[in-house]
């Protein structure tokens, strides 16, 4: 099962599970803000492909 970190790496900025986010296969977790400034759309962690993160709907 996918791992959804809270947070953003980079930034700290709560990501909840229906936000905006990317990963990468090692589940590194970046808010939308932060992957804009990425160079070819790498992590910069371990240098895998970014790709959107799937959202989960919220449980009532």
């Amino acid at each position: 099962m996918l791992e959804m970190r809270p947070t953003c790496e980079s930034c700290d900025r709560a990501l909840p599970a229906a936000a905006e986010a990317f990963i990468c296969s090692y589940e590194c977790t970046w808010c939308a803000s932060c992957v804009v400034g990425f160079t070819d759309a790498a992590c910069p962690n371990c240098g895998g492909d970014l790709q959107r993160r799937p959202t989960r709907a919220v449980r009532a």
